[in-house]
């Protein structure tokens, strides 16, 4: 009896880390930066309740303005007994499909989705040939599944837009996809992210969180960033280097374990150092590939990580300038 109460309580946090919610004004405020790049595409939005999602309502909402072919939006539902499911009468997923034709419900009801044999995984076979359909995915996924979630898009070849934790740039699956530039950082992260919707269960606590005018509950977490394939224009724009190295060696010291010197802000990043530098993960967001190279991430030449007289400073990434 304890370790199935165990068991509950694990899945119940879990399951409580997974439910945030992304508000409408957040899609917008991206999805503004990739207005040309959805046309004839079929969008797949498979964490998302097609009866309430944001993110299918964002879309079906733009569908002409932004030239879709087909919207799919498709549901897990937990087909195990838990406390954030007890009054559930239903324990199969469901999806909807929407192309625009005036038969056809611009956010549907239950009474109009179709429900999956299963529970609606996006591992599920059923999931995965909706997946095959789709040109562009864009979702939050379930944070406790997020290497997951990426693996299997890479799998299948997809494009996509999805909303992750800051601190999964430094899983090595996804640094490896970084590195590779098969993946790199949307536009909005942090505060760009103005907050998540939560359910009534979550607890609401500390200064980052409120109730709106719609009733909803909003929690920001200012960790949270945009990952994608799509290209923008961030990418293609060089970050301005102010500073400059010689006569300010004092201001970067160099590691203990690796030939280069410790920049801790991207605005600090010298002008004029043609070697090895390692700035924070926040880097990424700015990080032009025509203008940077990524050597490696974290580790020293002794495979530890970075130090700096013998202090380990937060996850590093080694760059270098390209253009110097």
């Amino acid at each position: 009896m304890r370790k199935n109460g165990n068991e509950l309580l694990r899945k119940a946090k879990k399951n409580k880390n997974d439910e945030f919610y992304t508000q409408f004004i957040d899609i917008e405020r991206e999805m503004k930066h990739y207005q040309n790049q959805f046309k004839n595409k079929v969008v797949y939005c498979n964490c998302d309740d097609p009866t309430k999602s944001n993110f299918y309502k964002y879309f079906a909402y733009n569908f002409e303005k932004l030239g879709i072919k087909k919207l799919i939006a498709s549901c897990y539902i937990d087909d195990e007994l838990s406390i954030f499911n007890y009054d559930q009468e239903k324990t199969c997923g469901y999806y909807y499909e929407y192309t625009g034709k005036k038969e056809e419900i611009l956010v549907p009801t239950l009474n109009e989705v179709t429900y999956f044999e299963g529970n609606g995984d996006f591992r599920s076979s059923e999931s995965i040939e909706l997946l095959l359909q789709a040109d562009v995915v864009v979702t939050n996924p379930p944070f406790s599944l997020f290497r997951e979630y990426v693996e299997q898009i890479i799998k299948y070849e997809k494009n996509f837009l999805i909303i992750g934790n800051i601190n999964a740039i430094t899983y090595k699956e996804i640094f490896k996809l970084i590195h590779e530039n098969k993946a790199w950082m949307g536009i909005n992260m942090g505060r760009g992210i103005s907050g998540f919707i939560v359910p009534e269960h979550y607890n609401l606590y500390g200064t980052e969180t409120r109730i709106d005018e719609f009733g909803n509950r909003i929690v920001s977490s200012n960790n949270s960033l945009w990952l994608t394939n799509i290209d923008h224009y961030v990418r293609h724009t060089d970050i301005l280097l102010n500073k400059t190295y010689k006569g300010n060696e004092d201001k970067y010291p160099k590691y203990d374990n690796y030939d280069g010197i410790n920049v801790d802000k991207t605005k600090d990043i010298p002008r004029d150092y043609r070697k090895a530098m390692g700035v924070p993960i926040t880097f990424l967001h700015k990080f032009n590939p025509e203008q940077f190279e990524i050597i490696k991430f974290r580790k020293g030449d002794d495979g530890k990580d970075l130090s700096i007289n013998g202090r380990i400073p937060y996850f590093r990434i080694l760059i270098r300038n390209k253009k110097i």
